[in-house]
């Protein structure tokens, strides 16, 4: 569903109310455009719409992991599956063993990693979007996206307005922030490396930083380190110090 036609604020006002997040005044006011303004209420429809669909979305694939464990498990009527089941997790057992002997260390350091990154992760922020700003319009409404964590949506928007300006560094950093977002670090990386070359760049921290967390989830700390040593931003900071422990 397309959600361009919906401004920033009318958004963050519309989740605020599904979530019970409003003052009594804000509460009668927005109830009140809901029965005088189609427009809006149709606008409502759709945040509700969208947002329900993250949580169905959610709950589904919650319960496809626990089907696959249902799946994995035999029932009392398979006395021959069962068997087979239980010496297949012996044999597991024996090779786990056998795996932690030769690399409990590195098991440990992988685990660490990950655990690093989802701490100090989280989504660039973004710009303020300013809709009436009609001189960079395309660049707001994929921002809009962006905030409402729709990363595809930008993306797309993002990289049909690179194409006539191939050298904008803030257009590749949040091509590349959304990319990253959106659980893809190998795209993420070169746009990220490309604007942190250029110290002019009001977000080079950022960039930075970004990039090393890319490289952590890429698994690369040597380049992860390097990075976040060129980052002035407290998080980048905290973080190289946790990767030199």
């Amino acid at each position: 569903m397309d959600l361009s036609h919906i401004t920033q604020e009318e958004f963050e006002k519309i989740e605020a109310y599904l979530n019970n997040q409003l003052s009594s005044a804000e509460l009668v006011a927005f109830e009140k455009s809901l029965k005088t303004d189609t427009d809006f209420k149709t606008k409502v429809d759709d945040i509700k719409t969208v947002l329900q669909g993250i949580e169905t979305q959610a709950l589904k694939e919650q319960l496809n992991v626990f089907h696959d464990e249902i799946a994995k498990t035999p029932s009392n009527t398979q006395a021959k599956n069962t068997k087979v089941h239980t010496i297949n997790w012996k044999r597991l057992l024996v090779a786990a063993a056998l795996i932690i002997a030769a690399g409990s260390i590195w098991i440990l350091k992988d685990n660490s990693n990950e655990h690093l990154y989802a701490k100090y992760f989280s989504p660039d922020p973004g710009l303020p979007t300013m809709m009436s700003s009609t001189d960079n319009y395309a660049f707001y409404d994929a921002m809009v996206n962006y905030k409402q964590g729709d990363y595809k949506t930008a993306i797309t928007k993002w990289e049909t307005l690179q194409k006539t300006k191939p050298n904008n560094d803030t257009l590749s950093y949040f091509i590349g922030v959304a990319y990253l977002a959106n659980k893809n670090e190998k795209i993420a990386i070169p746009l990220l490396e490309k604007v942190s070359k250029n110290p002019e760049f009001a977000l080079v921290n950022d960039a930075y930083y970004y990039l090393g967390l890319a490289y952590l989830k890429a698994e690369n700390i040597k380049k992860a380190k390097a990075s976040l040593q060129n980052s002035t931003i407290d998080n980048s900071k905290a973080l190289l110090s946790e990767l030199n422990d």
